[in-house]
Parts: C-alpha cells; structure tokens; sequence
C-alpha cells in the first residue's frame, strides 16, 4: 500500500494567457477536496416497510490555504476569476502527477495578515459540472 504524502497533493489553475497550461497555487500549506451527493427518495408501498433511495445530484469543492506570496500568478488568476465572474479550470496533482479535473466558481478568498505571523490565504472552490480524471499525458 502506497501512502500519499500531504505535501504531494497540489492544486493548479489553468493560466489565463496559456490555455492548456496550469500553473500551481503558489505557498499551498493546506487543501481538501469534497465530494458528496444527495439521495432521492423513491420509496413505495412496495418497498416492504424500509425506504429506498437512489442517487441524485452530486457537487465538490477544493478548500485551499498557505503562506501569501505577492504576484503568485495562480493566486492572482483566481482572485480576478472571483472578481470577474469567470469559471476556472483546476487541477489536482498526486505525487507528480494530474489525477483529476473540473471547472470551478471562486467562492471565497481571504488574506490574512497578522502582525506577529507571515500573511495568509485561504480560498474555496465550488464546483460546476463533474470532476472527471486526467487522461494521460495530458
């Protein structure tokens, strides 16, 4: 069994001027990926007095934080997705290599600079549509 460090788990955004290049979230300590999805109930008078479900709806998100690094351009290319409107594209990379990706709304940053600590950042990522698998190579 293989385990994978926390320190080999990085998020990328794809570059605003270089479509189908992805540059790194600069100064990432810390990041979750969460996936869910919601049931339906479809229980009926046949179902033997137990309810059923089946699957429905599914989302994910990527909760990210780190050490602020000024002009990173990842950070700057999600805080003007936020600003703007604009979708993103993201990636995540395990040990070297991209596993999965999606598009995402930025949905919340925040810098925090205390005065006895270096300045950090956290952001989350909402998810649109699926979260699929990196083909390889690509």
């Amino acid at each position: 069994m293989a385990v994978v460090k926390g320190v080999d788990l990085l998020i990328f955004v794809e570059d605003p001027d270089a479509q189908g290049s992805y540059i790194v979230v600069g100064g990432q300590r810390g990041a979750t990926l969460s996936e869910s999805v919601e049931t339906v109930e479809v229980t009926n008078k046949l179902s033997n007095g137990y309810k059923e479900f089946e699957y429905g709806f599914g989302e994910w998100s990527i909760s990210a934080d780190g050490v602020y690094i000024k002009n990173d351009a990842a950070f700057t290319a999600l805080k003007n997705a936020m600003r703007n409107k604009q979708k993103v594209k993201v990636r995540i990379k395990e040990e070297g290599d991209f596993t999965e990706e999606g598009f995402a709304l930025v949905t919340s940053r925040e810098l925090e600079g205390s005065y006895d600590s270096e300045a950090t950042y956290s952001l989350e990522l909402t998810g649109t549509g699926p979260l699929t698998p990196v083909t390889a190579g690509a």
